[in-house]
């Protein structure tokens, strides 16, 4: 079955979408007087593609939108079905150019936090981010918006449960390595530089232990005595470039 069309809004968002799948973009609107630099070549990449465009207020793409945070274009747009757990295989499969590098989230339900966490997995290098169904952020034009255009360009695999999907990658030969705060070892000290799947829990609760019990060990960031926990998308940030550190000087 085909998606419903959403509202998409934000510039990188609308234009990741005109790049990668201009044909899901079943309409355009820019805010009427906006002749910018980039607004221009936004709209030469849309007529390019035949994709339709119209001019509108500031105010009527903020309804489309259902916020004020358009930067100036919204599309009606239908996004690709998410993909699967039986898609974990082609994504895992071994390639020439680096190893395979997974971004799990347990239990993040905000999306602003799931879009954070796409546009870094996606700066990573990372393949894919995996979610579970239910409790969960569902992929909203907010967490498009907070992907600033990743969410265009990763693949996000939504799995019945998220347990079975890292069961599914260990298979694949990839290590899971969980992220908490009482965690055995140190991020710096674990062997990121091959095939990995890092996983992260929402904030506060964190993971859940079902969900470690499917790890191959917790890992832990060093912080200052006194300090809180990271955000999530922050805590995303550090592991996924501490692997790219690694990768880097493995080569």
């Amino acid at each position: 079955m085909a998606a419903k069309p959403v509202f998409l809004y934000g510039f990188h968002a609308v234009l990741a979408a005109a790049e990668v799948h201009p044909e899901r973009l079943l309409e355009v609107w820019v805010e009427r007087g906006r002749h910018d630099a980039r607004t221009a070549a936004l709209l030469e990449r849309l007529a390019s593609a035949g994709v339709r465009v119209q001019r509108a207020e500031a105010a009527a793409l903020e309804r489309k939108a259902g916020s004020a945070h358009h930067q100036g274009v919204v599309a009606r747009y239908r996004p690709p079905p998410p993909l699967g757990l039986g898609d974990l295989d082609g994504l895992a499969a071994p390639r020439e150019d680096t190893p395979a590098l997974f971004l799990a989230l347990d239990g993040v339900t905000d999306p602003h936090n799931l879009g954070a966490c796409m546009r870094t997995a996606h700066a990573a290098g990372a393949r894919a981010v995996v979610v579970p169904k239910d409790r969960a952020a569902p992929l909203t034009p907010a967490a498009r918006k907070a992907a600033s255009g990743a969410a265009e360009r990763l693949p996000l695999v939504v799995v019945p449960n998220l347990g079975q999907a890292l069961e599914r990658l260990k298979r694949l030969e990839l290590w899971v390595w969980g992220l908490a705060g009482e965690g055995t070892q140190v991020l710096y000290d674990a062997p990121l530089s091959r095939p990995c799947t890092l996983v992260l829990g929402a904030e506060g609760r964190g993971l859940r232990r079902i969900v470690r019990q499917h790890c191959d060990g917790l890992l832990r960031i060093p912080m200052a005595p006194g300090a809180e926990s990271l955000n999530v998308s922050v805590a995303a940030g550090v592991a996924l470039f501490e692997a790219v550190r690694q990768r880097r000087k493995a080569r």
